[in-house]
Parts: C-alpha cells; sequence; structure tokens
C-alpha cells in the first residue's frame, strides 16, 4: 500500500512540474523562437530552390550560347562563294547567340537579387556569381569580334528575315522554361503548405503504429516509426481553417503551440479545432493526431 501511495505521490511531482515547465516565460520563450527558426528553414528552403533553377538555366544558356558559335564559326569558313541561304543561317545563328547572352545577362542579375534576399550571401555564391559574370562579359567581347567579321563578308543580322519556323521554335522554347519554372515553384509551394490530420480512436492509432506506449511512467510516443499514413486526410494549411471533430471529448496527441488554435463546441457539444494561425499551428510538425 506504501509503494502504491509512493507511486501517486510521484507521478502528481512529475505531472506538475511538466505543467510549470510548459508555463514558464523560458519555455514559451523557446517555443516562440523554434516557430521563428521554422519559419525562416522554409524561407531558405524555398529561396535555395530557386538559386538551383536559375543556375541551371544560366548554364544551359552558356551551353546554347557556345553550341550556336561552335556551329557558326564552321559555317564562316565555307560562307565565300555560298548561296544565299547559307548566310542567312549564319545571321540566325548569331542573332541566337546575343539573345542568349541576353537572357543570360537577365539570369545572373536575377541571380544576384535572390543571393540579396538570403542576406549574407556566403562565399561560394558570391565566387559563381562573379565567375558567370565575368563569362558573359568575356562572350560579349568574343561575340563583337564575330560581329566585325560577320560585316566583313556582308552579312549584316539585322537586314535577315528569319524563317517562321525559326521564329517559332524559339518562342516554344522561351514558353517551355517558362512553364517548367511556374511548375517548378508550384510544386514547392504545395510541398511547403501541404499538411495531413486524422482523427480516430485510441485503438485505430495503436493498430495504425500512428502512437506506442503508454503508461503511468512512460510517455506515448507519437508517429516515432514507420506508420500508415493511408489514415491521414491530405490538405492545404492556407485552406484549412477549421477541422470537425464531431465528438464531445477529444484529446490532441500532436504537439501544436497552444495560442494557434481554439477548440470550439456547437449546440450539441460537439467539438470543432478553430485554427487561428495556420503558419504556427503547423510549424512544429505537419501532422495532425486527435484520437477520440
Amino acid at each position: 500500500m506504501k509503494s502504491i501511495k509512493s507511486y501517486a505521490i510521484i507521478a502528481s511531482l512529475v505531472f506538475i512540474t511538466a505543467s510549470c515547465v510548459e508555463n514558464s516565460s523560458k519555455y514559451k520563450a523557446l517555443i516562440s523562437q523554434r516557430d521563428s527558426l521554422e519559419h525562416v528553414k522554409q524561407a531558405l528552403d524555398s529561396n535555395y530552390n530557386q538559386t538551383l533553377v536559375v543556375l541551371n538555366d544560366i548554364e544551359n544558356g552558356f551551353s546554347e550560347i557556345n553550341q550556336n558559335e561552335t556551329q557558326m564559326k564552321l559555317n564562316l569558313k565555307g560562307v565565300e562563294g555560298s548561296k544565299s541561304n547559307m548566310r542567312e543561317v549564319i545571321g540566325a545563328q548569331m542573332k541566337a547567340i546575343k539573345d542568349g547572352i541576353e537572357q543570360n545577362k537577365a539570369k545572373i542579375a536575377e541571380l544576384r537579387k535572390l543571393a540579396a534576399k538570403r542576406g549574407k550571401a556566403n562565399n561560394m555564391l558570391t565566387q559563381t556569381i562573379n565567375r558567370l559574370q565575368n563569362e558573359i562579359n568575356l562572350k560579349g567581347l568574343q561575340i563583337d569580334s564575330l560581329q566585325t567579321e560577320l560585316e566583313k563578308k556582308n552579312i549584316k543580322i539585322n537586314e535577315l528575315n528569319t524563317t517562321v519556323d525559326v521564329q517559332s521554335k524559339n518562342i516554344a522554347e522561351q514558353q517551355n522554361v517558362l512553364e517548367q519554372q511556374k511548375s517548378t515553384i508550384k510544386t514547392q509551394e504545395e510541398n511547403i503548405n501541404t499538411v495531413w490530420y486524422c482523427i480516430a480512436s485510441s485503438k485505430r492509432l495503436k493498430e495504425s503504429k500512428i502512437i506506442s506506449g503508454g503508461g503511468l511512467f512512460q510517455a506515448k510516443k507519437v508517429m516515432s516509426n514507420e506508420f500508415d499514413k493511408s489514415i491521414f486526410t491530405q490538405g492545404d494549411m492556407r485552406n484549412i481553417t477549421s477541422i470537425p471533430t464531431n465528438r464531445k471529448s477529444i484529446k490532441i496527441i500532436s504537439i501544436h503551440p497552444q495560442n494557434s488554435y481554439k477548440l470550439t463546441t456547437d449546440p450539441d457539444k460537439r467539438i470543432t479545432i478553430e485554427i487561428t494561425n495556420p503558419s504556427k499551428f503547423w510549424s512544429i510538425s505537419k501532422y495532425l493526431v486527435v484520437q477520440i
């Protein structure tokens, strides 16, 4: 009997101590700091992915410029005495090179803006931007030299009538690049804002390996191992403002900041979870587990 009383006293002390910690100003400050760091992390992840996309576009741009330049130099060697269509091809290649250079200049400027958003850009990214800028400057000088050679051979870009096929191809390629970038950004946003929630009994949660353990001196573990994801409903945190439980008694098992939601009841005393601050509510966990 004494042993049982001792266990009860210890359990009460543990509960009181945990409650005091959760209500302390230091604990709340740490939670707030963690929430802020999570938001910063999400912003950095998005910025990092955008930076990779722009870098990839720039490298592809240089590749196309170099290919057009190499082919144009080969065509220049045999342009003397050739038919007029060869001169048109060379002119079209020069125009494509110049367009590529202008596009890469715009991309490098975009890369600088992304670097500025990161605050203090790391040395490697700064060096990469400077290298790309030097490459584009050097390429510009090389193309100016080729332009002089074209003029000597009476090949004038401004007087060329680019064929409809070439124009259509360039427009289609540019449109394709824009669509890919839009798709990438959309996917990133969807991944960042995707959340999951489930409302189930303790038995169902255990069967799905959502929770495990539990007891007088053993806390329940939530999703500590592989679990059945099919039990969850997927949603977008930007669109979820309330989650009806249709129950008069619930227990939120997952961890979410207390000042980011509230519990309301309808006339039949059925509980609804009202999310007052979505970004804060899902900052600790993208999974909401409600035991009924």
